[in-house]
C-alpha cells in the first residue's frame, strides 16, 4: 500500500498555491449553502428524488427541483469518509486516499487513436484500451487508470461494459470506470466482484471507482443519479465531478462559478450519503473557462490552474479526497 507526498499542507517546506483566504472560503461555502437552500438543484430521476425527499429535502414533484436544507449539506460533508484505499488487483498497486495526498492518472476519454503502425487517425477500439491499460499498468508513476479511450467497435448500448471489462482483465491498478446507468454499473460490479472473490470481497476491497457529473448549472440528470445511487449501494468510491464553464454555464467570475461547481458536487455528495450513509466519495472537478471567442473550453489555460487550486482548496476545507483534472 501506498502513501503518496502531501501537497497544499502547512509545512515548513515546500510549495503550495492558495488562491482563497480561510474567510473567502467560509464566504463560498455559505454562498452554496444559500443556492442549495433557496434555488435547488433539478433532479431527472424518481428514485432520486424519492431518496432527497425521504432524506428531509423539500421536493417539488412538478419541477423537479429539489431544495437542500443546510443542516443536511452539513451532515452529508461529515458523513463522507476523509479516508479511504483505493485498491488494485495487485495489492502493491493499492494506495491511501486522503485529503492532501497527492496521486496521479491518466484522463479520459478520447474517441480516436493516431495508430502506430500507419500513422492516420482513427477510431479507437478494444484493443487500444488493452493496449493503452497494459502500458499504464508498467507506467509507476501513474497511480490509477482511467479508461483513456472509449471501444467504437462496440455496441454504443454497452460501451461502457465493455470497457470495463477490457481494463479489468489488462491492468492490476484501481481502475476509473464511466457508467452510464444503473444497469451498467450492476454488470461491471459482477464483472469485478467475480475476480476479487464476490460480492462482499468487492466490498471490501473495491478495484474500481466510478464517477459522474452533473450538468451546469445545477442539474443532477438521471444517468448521474443512477451512478450515484447505485455506487453507494455497492460501496464503490464514486467520483462526483462538476465540469462547470465560467463565462458559458456558470459565472463568468472566478468565485461564482466555485459556487455553482460547489453546489453541483455537494448535492451529488448529498445523494450518496443519503442512499447509504458513509459511503467513499470524492470532490471532482474538471470545471474550467469557456474561450469567449470560439464558445469552447479552455483545458490547459491559466484559468483551469487557478480555478483547479481553488477546488483543491474547497476539498480540503471538507476534508474529502479530491479529484481534479486538467492542468
Amino acid at each position: 500500500m501506498k502513501r503518496n507526498p502531501h501537497a497544499g499542507g502547512a509545512r515548513s517546506r515546500g510549495l503550495s498555491v492558495n488562491v482563497f483566504t480561510e474567510s473567502e472560503l467560509d464566504d463560498i461555502h455559505l454562498a452554496t449553502l444559500e443556492i442549495l437552500e433557496r434555488t435547488g438543484v433539478f433532479v431527472e430521476d424518481d428514485e432520486a428524488l424519492d431518496i432527497f425527499k425521504d432524506g428531509g429535502c423539500r421536493v417539488d414533484r412538478e419541477t423537479r427541483i429539489v431544495r437542500i436544507p443546510p443542516h443536511i449539506v452539513e451532515d452529508a460533508i461529515r458523513s463522507s469518509p476523509s479516508r479511504y484505499t483505493l485498491y488494485g488487483r495487485d495489492p502493491k498497486n493499492d494506495f491511501v486516499m486522503e485529503p492532501g495526498r497527492v496521486a496521479f492518472t491518466n484522463f479520459s476519454e478520447g474517441i480516436r487513436v493516431i495508430d502506430v503502425d500507419t500513422g492516420e487517425l482513427r477510431d479507437s477500439t478494444k484493443r487500444d484500451i488493452a493496449d493503452i491499460a497494459r502500458l499504464n499498468d508498467y507506467l509507476s508513476e501513474l497511480d490509477t487508470h482511467e479508461i483513456a479511450v472509449g471501444a467504437r467497435d462496440v455496441p454504443p448500448q454497452t460501451a461502457a461494459v465493455h470497457n470495463s471489462e477490457v481494463q479489468l482483465l489488462n491492468t492490476t491498478k484501481p481502475i476509473g470506470i464511466g457508467p452510464l446507468s444503473g444497469m451498467e454499473c450492476r454488470a461491471i460490479f459482477r464483472m469485478a466482484a467475480e475476480i476479487v472473490g464476490g460480492d462482499d470481497a468487492l466490498r471490501e476491497r473495491p478495484i474500481l471507482y466510478s464517477g459522474v457529473c452533473p450538468v451546469s448549472p445545477l442539474k443532477l440528470p438521471r444517468d448521474a443519479t443512477e451512478v450515484i445511487i447505485e455506487s453507494a449501494r455497492w460501496w464503490i468510491p464514486d467520483n462526483i465531478l462538476s465540469m462547470a464553464m465560467a463565462g458559458g454555464s456558470s459565472p463568468v467570475t472566478l468565485a461564482g462559478t466555485l459556487v455553482t461547481h460547489n453546489a453541483e458536487v455537494l448535492s451529488g455528495i448529498v445523494l450518496a450519503q443519503l442512499a447509504e450513509r458513509g459511503c467513499p466519495v470524492m470532490y471532482g472537478s474538471s470545471t474550467t473557462a469557456m474561450d469567449l471567442k470560439l464558445a469552447a473550453a479552455s483545458v490547459g489555460s491559466p484559468e483551469i490552474s487557478v480555478i483547479s487550486a481553488a477546488v483543491a482548496q474547497m476539498a480540503r476545507r471538507y476534508l474529502i479526497p479530491s479529484f481534479v483534472a486538467g492542468l
